[in-house]
């Protein structure tokens, strides 16, 4: 069991990761802190998708030079699977249209409320409800 779990290093520290992105997620009450916890949660998602599309002993790219003249079978199991790498680089794409987007409404609403502070904006805000405002 304990030579199973060695040997699968690489997803443990996946998982430790996504557990540090989750906690600044729910715990932190700084919106900035909330947004890098996001961008490692997202990032340890992103490393554990293209380490599943490696396979041990394989490192041919699953490019066939000359396929068209030649009519032999192609083992897929001698490939690489490119798949997981071509979504990644798309998450690699949205995550940081995410966060160029979400650090521009911090900014917003750092402009209107002068604080970060997740307590403090509802604060803000519930202040403002009760007055009328």
């Amino acid at each position: 069991m304990l030579e199973f779990i060695i040997s699968k290093y690489n997803f443990w520290f996946y998982v430790i990761l996504m557990m540090i992105g989750l906690y600044a997620m729910l715990a932190k009450r700084n919106l900035v802190k909330k947004l890098i916890g996001m961008n490692i949660f997202q990032t340890a998602i992103i490393l554990f998708y293209v380490s599943i599309g490696v396979k041990a002993g394989k490192v041919h790219v699953p490019i066939i030079i000359g396929g068209h003249g030649t009519h032999h079978a192609i083992k897929a199991a001698d490939y690489l699977n490119p798949l997981p790498h071509v979504l990644m680089l798309t998450a690699i794409v949205v995550s940081i249209a995410t966060t160029g987007v979400a650090l521009a409404v911090l900014i917003l609403i750092y402009r209107r409320y002068k604080t970060l502070n997740e307590d403090e904006i509802l604060a803000i805000r519930q202040a403002g409800r009760e007055t009328g405002a």
